[in-house]
């Protein structure tokens, strides 16, 4: 057995796309009506599929899961995170770990947590 995604739900497909695509630069793979692959491994559902499949209520922000991303120029993701056109929440700004590693955790606009952590 292989795990191949990972997948979030959201509200706004078009903006996810270029959410992830901007600030990670993702790009799609696949878009087919309400479900898009993108590189990397993420899929982003619309939230109305989501839920119809699972007949339940999505609840975002739940803080149940992450995604992690790292990036090695940390500093300057965290500039062009602040100067993007995105509103966005914060869970912390950059910071420095006892044990040195630098990161960052955010939402996404449908309340996914983000990490972006130094390596």
């Amino acid at each position: 057995m292989q795990l191949k995604n990972t997948l979030i739900v959201v509200n706004d497909i078009e903006l996810s796309k270029k959410f992830y695509k901007d600030l990670f630069g993702l790009d799609v793979i696949l878009d087919n009506e309400g479900n898009v692959i993108l590189t990397g491994g993420l899929v982003l559902q619309d939230a109305t599929i989501w839920a119809d499949f699972l007949n339940s209520q999505i609840i975002h922000y739940n803080n149940a899961s992450e995604l992690y991303f790292e990036e090695k120029n940390i500093e300057e993701f965290a500039i062009a995170l602040d100067n993007s056109p995105y509103e966005i929440k914060y869970v912390n700004r950059l910071m420095t770990h006892s044990w040195g590693q630098k990161v960052i955790r955010f939402y996404d606009p449908d309340g996914n947590l983000i990490e972006v952590g130094t390596p």
